[in-house]
């Protein structure tokens, strides 16, 4: 597809829509725009649109559906697969934080409603205030936005328990690629009349339509909150820790994460003002969260430590406890940075068959990279880890991420033939564009294709992205 480039006579009509403010055209302002967090993908965009509502959201694509003008939706820039920055050059970037309407809680149908330029903090807070929660949480929660959510499938550390951002959308209104604005914003628990479309728009990366506003499931807050930080000698001691966790808790694990020792070593390297709190070292550990009183945490985790699950362990006391707990979690990508160069995945396997992957993995790494440091994270209960990988200590940065391509290869290899996902919650954007010939069959490309071809027959909507149209 050819893209006509923007001219003089779209900027004037975008800024008699938007008003000048709100057309950036200097690249000093665009520059923050073209860029992703890991700083892997730059691209080059003429414009960045900031539209205030969905009227002129549809007045937009309206334009550039009969102008030919490519548009990439963007919320925070959060997103970790180049989903959001421009790939081919000339595409026009429609920033959607502007879109952050007062929220409305509905305490009575446990819902919320927002647009899409919320953070997902805001979200919280706002359900937080009215004695509701909203379980998504993530990292980036301070400066990810709804929309970036809702179009990545978000996952974060609560989808044990409340599922990922497709189980927490009731409703959802979107503007199509030519202009029409579909109204599906409903806060209905059933709806069986017909096909259900707002699935079609969630994780699709703003490929299919420009989600406005959305309706949110909430829940009650839970009434107890118990946390630990739990070391353990293996991934295989982890799966059965679960399990024992779940059944004595009656089903009420919030978060399961997994630490190697390798990252708490980069934690208290790099992080600022952190501390270990066990008093012994372990080659692993998991941190624990629980919707119960503390009484039941120490019950699972004295038969942790008598099935010889767990060999040291400690309850957060207090709320300052707790969150100190989850920094350790929480700035592990962060510190990973300081280590030098990384290999990424995102990754998911059964949760049984997590140990196996963690063994075949490491062994497939070091093949390539002998001397390679694999640090795997994660949400483990539900079985997603970040198999990331830091560098030789005495390897030259570049020299090490020039293997991106060899060791992402061979570690997708072993997952697809472990019948697992080489996205997990990321997405596929610009980083695994490439590889979803190889991860789906034809006829899920041929489906794909046909729903892209239906909703955006001119391709205008963040081309080079998510699925290969031939």
């Amino acid at each position: 597809m050819i893209y006509n480039h923007l001219d003089n006579n779209d900027i004037e009509f975008f800024t008699q829509l938007l008003g000048a403010k709100y057309v950036l055209t200097d690249k000093a302002k665009i520059e923050p725009h073209i860029e992703e967090p890991r700083k892997i993908y730059t691209g080059q965009s003429p414009c960045v649109l900031r539209p205030a509502n969905t009227e002129q959201v549809s007045k937009i694509m309206t334009y550039a559906n009969k102008r030919l003008l490519a548009i990439i939706p963007q919320g925070g820039n959060t997103g970790l697969v180049g989903a959001q920055v421009p790939k081919l050059g000339g595409e026009i970037i429609l920033s959607l934080s502007r879109l952050s309407a007062d929220i409305k809680v509905s305490k009575q149908t446990q819902s919320l409603t927002c647009g899409v330029g919320n953070t997902l903090a805001q979200v919280q807070l706002a359900a937080l205030n009215s004695g509701l929660f909203f379980p998504l949480s993530l990292a980036s929660e301070g400066s990810c936005q709804i929309g970036g959510n809702i179009s990545s499938n978000a996952g974060g550390t609560g989808v044990l328990k409340y599922g990922n951002m497709r189980d927490l959308v009731l409703g959802l209104e979107v503007v199509m690629a030519d202009g029409q604005i579909w109204n599906g914003l409903k806060n209905l628990r059933k709806d069986n009349t017909g096909y259900d479309l707002k699935h079609l728009f969630i994780g699709s990366e703003g490929t299919l339509g420009i989600v406005t506003q959305a309706c949110l499931k909430l829940y009650a807050k839970p009434q107890h909150t118990a946390i630990a930080f739990c070391g353990i000698q293996n991934p295989q001691d982890a799966v059965n820790l679960l399990s024992l966790a779940q059944k004595n808790s009656d089903n009420q694990v919030t978060a399961f994460e997994i630490i190697p020792q390798i990252g708490i070593d980069f934690v208290m390297k790099h992080g600022q003002d952190m501390r270990f709190p066990l008093q012994s070292q372990a080659p692993w550990y998991i941190l624990l969260e629980l919707a119960s009183q503390d009484e039941v945490m120490m019950n699972i985790l004295e038969k942790a430590v008598e099935a010889e699950l767990v060999s040291d362990a400690v309850v957060a006391q207090n709320e300052t406890q707790a969150k100190d707990f989850w920094r350790l979690r929480h700035v592990l990508s962060e510190v990973q940075r300081l280590e030098g160069g990384s290999i990424k995945h995102d990754i998911s396997v059964a949760v049984a068959d997590i140990p196996e992957f963690l063994a075949k993995a490491e062994k497939i790494v070091k093949s390539v990279v002998p001397d390679a440091r694999p640090v795997p994270f994660g949400h483990i209960g539900d079985g997603n880890l970040h198999y990331n990988i830091s560098q030789p200590v005495d390897m030259d940065k570049q020299k090490f991420l020039n293997h991106w391509y060899d060791v992402a290869d061979k570690v997708h290899d072993l997952v697809l033939s472990m019948n697992g996902s080489v996205s997990a919650e990321h997405g596929i954007g610009q980083m695994k564009f490439n590889d979803m010939r190889k991860i789906k069959s034809d006829i899920e490309l041929t489906m794909m294709r046909q729903i892209k071809t239906q909703f955006d027959p001119k391709n205008i909507l963040n081309p080079m992205k998510t699925i290969p149209l031939d």
